[in-house]
């Protein structure tokens, strides 16, 4: 049990935080009594003063702050075609570019924000801080969104494509547009446009067809058992060496690949520029289906044998 001198500390203690809480209230209220008091007391022609001088001091600040943010959209601008003025000078590659000025451009509207915000009379101080608490609020609710940002940074400094590669990834393929802060574009061959997370690219197989200047084109050829090989080599080799676009050195190649159920299959191989690669293919697939059976080469069709015994 406690003393009795404790307990009456305790008493004094509460008695005296109920009577500040009290006297704040009666203070509040007396202020706010005293404010409509002073507002009562003026005559129109004041109390019209007062309004015309805060309606001024507003439009004031309104005006400032437009003006503030037209200024601010012009200086951006400007700021960032001398980026890209740099950037060609420096010869940076198109993909940094496009990253680099994106986010010069946020913080650059950010700062004109705050100017804004100044200008009319709230503090930025404060607003920072509340800025950063809802920063980390916000960042902690869309780790998602941070990583696509973390997975275009990866992107940029390791290079596994640039803009304007022929890709294929996260089972799309297309080139590439534009490497943005969250994610990648794609324009596929029949005109789709791709959006791809940074952070689900990043960390995938991409397969990246314009890293060379050449590449191989394969065509896989079907013709019927009994064909002789040399003939289906010379028709296909004949076929090949006739188109210009299709290197000389290599050579093109023939090789049989597969004795399969119904069928010898060939494996036709060529190089070729980057950008020749769909045309001679297609190109070539065509001729390959019209030139073979003038040649007496025919090709199979599935069959199975059944035979009958009493």
């Amino acid at each position: 049990m406690k003393p009795i001198y404790f307990i009456q500390e305790e008493a004094a203690e509460v008695a005296a935080t109920e009577a500040q809480e009290v006297a704040t209230e009666v203070a509040a209220d007396s202020s706010v009594v005293e404010t409509i008091d002073t507002v009562l007391s003026y005559d129109f022609n004041t109390l019209k003063d007062i309004i015309i001088d805060g309606a001024l001091t507003i439009g004031w600040k309104i005006i400032v702050a437009l003006a503030i943010f037209y200024v601010g959209r012009w200086v951006i601008r400007r700021i960032l075609r001398l980026l890209d003025k740099l950037y060609e000078r420096k010869s940076v590659e198109i993909s940094i570019r496009g990253f680099l000025s994106n986010i010069v451009s946020v913080l650059l509207y950010v700062a004109v924000v705050l100017m804004i915000v100044q200008t009319i009379g709230v503090d930025t101080t404060s607003l920072v801080a509340m800025l950063a608490s809802a920063g980390l609020a916000i960042g902690m609710a869309l780790s998602g969104t941070l990583q696509n940002f973390a997975g275009g940074v990866m992107i940029l400094v390791l290079k596994p494509y640039r803009v304007g590669d022929y890709i294929e990834a996260q089972g799309e393929e297309g080139t590439v547009v534009n490497i943005g802060l969250f994610t990648t574009e794609l324009h596929t061959v029949d005109n789709r446009v791709i959006y791809i997370p940074n952070s689900s690219i990043s960390t995938s197989v991409i397969d990246n067809a314009s890293t060379s200047a050449t590449r191989r084109v394969d065509w896989s050829v079907s013709v019927e058992y009994g064909t002789e090989p040399e003939a289906v080599r010379k028709a296909l080799i004949d076929i090949m060496s006739a188109d210009s676009r299709i290197s000389g050195e290599p050579k093109p190649v023939v090789y049989l690949t597969e004795l399969a159920d119904s069928a010898v299959i060939f494996s036709a191989r060529a190089w070729v520029k980057n950008e020749d690669y769909w045309g001679v293919k297609f190109d070539i697939n065509e001729k390959i289906y019209t030139e073979l059976p003038k040649r007496g080469i025919c090709f199979p069709y599935p069959q199975l044998d059944v035979t009958i015994k009493k």
